[in-house]
């Protein structure tokens, strides 16, 4: 009997992902009443915040700061008092400025053997899903302070360029998907507070620092990596 190799699609990963989070979410009461161990809550919760991005070429640099946003879904399961598996589902877009030596997307037709500066400006979005362990203070009134640490898990939904060389103009929100790769893994380091506003609804602010560490690139000959630097905000109900 002969064995077939399954091949997933994106959007295939991407249904079978957030149908996961689905049944884990909705499943999590469930195992709760059937456990002996102190069931210390599930909260849901919203954000929208601003992300500060910027990129590091390996055969070329940086150039600053370019500002993106996210929005999404939040979750924290508590599997204890003072600690969570913090998750969620978001739309983070990465944007980042680069200046690159010879880039085979604009370079191909050209004479490869003179070095030519190209500077770059991509516009990457993923769905993210993160997951992180969440370490909390014990509560000073209302108040209490997190840690944060884990992986970034992003899938590619949109990619754009502008590209121009010696002042000169050569694409403008040019579409680079088919040149840029579907996952991007990253490590999150965080941090800040969360405020009760009732006994069931907190508003939670803070710092997340975003390091790419997974080539965003196609190109076999050159390396680029995104990072981000994210001012949380959220509501948790």
């Amino acid at each position: 009997m002969k064995l077939q190799h399954l091949y997933l699609t994106p959007s295939t990963m991407i249904k079978k992902i957030l149908f996961s989070l689905f049944l884990l979410v909705s499943t999590s009461p469930l195992f709760a009443q059937n456990t002996p161990i102190m069931d210390y809550g599930f909260r849901l919760g919203l954000t929208a915040h601003p992300t500060f991005g910027w990129l590091k070429a390996e055969n070329g640099k940086g150039n600053g700061t370019s500002l993106g946003f996210s929005y999404g879904l939040l979750a924290d399961f508590n599997f204890a008092e003072n600690y969570s598996l913090a998750t969620g589902i978001t739309v983070t877009t990465i944007n980042g400025k680069s200046t690159e030596i010879n880039p085979r997307l604009y370079a191909q037709n050209a004479n490869t053997s003179v070095a030519t500066a190209y500077d770059l400006k991509y516009k990457l979005q993923y769905l993210e899903l993160p997951l992180t362990v969440k370490l909390k203070t014990n509560k000073i009134g209302d108040l209490r302070w997190y840690g944060q640490f884990g992986l970034s898990n992003d899938f590619n939904i949109g990619a754009r360029q502008d590209a121009e060389s010696g002042g000169k103009g050569i694409v403008t929100n040019q579409n680079i998907k088919s040149s840029t790769r579907f996952y991007r893994a990253g490590l999150i380091l965080g941090g800040g507070g969360e405020f009760d506003v009732d006994t069931h609804t907190s508003i939670t602010a803070g710092l997340t620092y975003n390091n790419g560490f997974t080539n965003i690139v196609k190109d076999g000959d050159r390396s680029v990596k995104n990072h981000y630097i994210a001012l949380n905000f959220g509501i948790f109900f």
